[in-house]
């Protein structure tokens, strides 16, 4: 099975945090932000990314405390890329919903303030720019 076919698969057999999450993060019902589910992303599959951000959402349930070596090394290589990824666990998803929506708006938003940041030009040296007077 290729990457592709195991995504579609993916989204058709979600976890029940996966599929609370996906409720609130689909059709742009989330700060009116565009996220994919199960999007193949280099050899490896993101339970969700909004591309605009470069963010990806994790919702790990028991396993990924016995695979911690496997998500070091792709989430190293997704941060690589350019990522930035927020991990939940199931539980936590499911229990304190509002609170994850709440952890991710804050990420969103410290991304929009750092790319502003990052876009506005340096302020000029002291005395250039000014006009002089005639």
């Amino acid at each position: 099975m290729n990457l592709r076919e195991r995504a579609k698969t993916l989204r058709k057999h979600q976890t029940e945090a996966e599929q609370r999450l996906w409720y609130f993060l689909r059709a742009h019902r989330f700060m009116n932000l565009k996220f994919k589910r199960q999007e193949p992303i280099g050899s490896y599959i993101v339970d969700f990314v909004c591309h605009t951000h470069q963010l990806i959402i994790e919702a790990d349930g028991g396993q990924h405390a016995e695979n911690m070596a496997y998500d070091q090394t792709r989430d190293a290589w997704l941060a690589a890329q350019g990522f930035t990824m927020m991990r939940f666990w199931n539980n936590e998803i499911l229990q304190q919903t509002d609170a994850v929506l709440e952890k991710i708006r804050l990420a969103v938003e410290g991304f929009a303030l750092s790319s502003a940041a990052a876009l506005s030009p340096a302020p000029l040296p002291k005395g250039e720019g000014e006009q002089q007077q005639v």
